[in-house]
């Protein structure tokens, strides 16, 4: 992650008066990424950190909107109703529609989430605030800011995510001029983008609506409790487009209850065990190593928790014996769970531990 989207987050807490010192020491990072001049400064953080920085800034807010409705804070919660009003809809299309309507319900038109389906494309945004020609003209005149970008990409993740595989952009349009670093944005969007538009829009294809929402109540509670980590880990290439990708997002990383059984998981994507089964034969896994994986995946989100021992971390994940979780994530990434501790907390990077267990570039 660019450390300049964690100076967006620390200027909210410091134009309000607060310290954020201890808020960079919990999230494990050595420099003040407010003073760029720092010798100790870091162009990159990893997605972890951005998240804990996120996690801390929301509660000494008390906002929960992803920095994504507009330049003004949204009321404490509304990110998390909104995710909970739409998790039981059937498909993206009907998802997109509530949730535009809960933000309409409830906010101004600063908040409120823009969507417009045609036969051919799905267009999701915000609409220009100050309509009529000098209003644009003055909208245009500045270049696209990252607050923009970051927004529009997390929804574009963010409806990935519901239905567990990515989403083929076809365009985005930005209200302001073209940012001097054009290739970032378009190594974030992977689609044409237009500048001096009337809208800041995602357009995808309409066919996208029809897919269904994966996830319940059971995955979004941890989804909402670690965000926006998993959005911004996620594959968006959508040539990485396949089922047991949706498995594992169905999966998910909260294994403190358990986890839904592959019978569910079958019924959720409408098709029967056995074609389920090989289906996910012929993309060269079982259901169990993807289970696995999720497992994984959440052992080390766990183990960067440093309030919590390992043997609480076991818990989480669902083993009643530690001696077990110590085999177990031992044979997953080679490296016990206390060893994985110690290299993390030596500062060894994601990036420096790729060839153990591998993570998604967020863009």
């Amino acid at each position: 992650m660019p450390t300049r989207f964690v100076t967006t987050l620390l200027k909210m807490v410091d134009t309000r008066g607060y310290d954020f010192s201890h808020i960079l020491s919990d999230a494990g990072l050595e420099f003040d990424p407010m003073q760029p001049d720092d010798p100790a400064y870091k162009a990159e953080i990893s997605a972890m950190q951005y998240s804990r920085v996120y996690q801390h800034v929301l509660h000494l807010l008390q906002d929960e909107t992803f920095g994504v409705t507009g330049s003004e804070l949204v009321a404490p919660g509304a990110f998390r109703m909104m995710c909970y009003c739409i998790v039981s809809c059937d498909n993206l299309g009907q998802a997109i529609r509530r949730a535009s309507e809960f933000y309409r319900t409830f906010f101004d038109e600063r908040s409120q989430l823009y969507t417009n389906f045609s036969e051919q494309y799905a267009r999701v945004g915000y609409r220009t605030l100050a309509p009529g020609a000098e209003g644009q003209a003055a909208n245009q005149s500045q270049q696209v800011g990252v607050a923009e970008a970051y927004g529009l990409s997390m929804w574009h993740r963010f409806f990935g995510w519901l239905c567990g595989r990515p989403i083929e952009l076809k365009r985005v349009d930005f209200t302001g001029s073209a940012p001097e670093r054009l290739s970032r944005y378009e190594e974030l969007f992977r689609c044409p983008l237009n500048f001096n538009q009337s809208n800041d829009l995602l357009y995808f294809d309409s066919a996208c609506l029809s897919w269904p929402v994966v996830h319940t109540e059971h995955s979004l509670r941890e989804f909402l409790r670690t965000a926006p980590y998993q959005l911004l880990i996620m594959d968006a290439d959508p040539d990485s487009n396949n089922l047991s990708a949706q498995v594992k997002a169905m999966i998910g990383h909260d294994f403190s209850d358990g986890s839904p059984g592959f019978e569910t998981i079958a019924q959720a994507l409408n098709m029967s065990a056995p074609t389920l089964r090989r289906r996910l034969k012929r993309e060269g896994t079982t259901f169990q190593q993807i289970k696995d994986d999720a497992r994984c995946d959440a052992a080390r989100l766990c183990l960067d928790r440093h309030e919590l021992s390992i043997n609480e971390v076991a818990l989480q994940l669902g083993f009643t014996d530690p001696s077990a979780f110590h085999r177990s994530f031992k044979k997953w990434t080679g490296m016990t769970p206390g060893q994985f501790r110690l290299q993390r907390q030596r500062g060894e990077s994601l990036a420096e531990l790729a060839d153990l267990a591998p993570v998604s570039d967020a863009g």
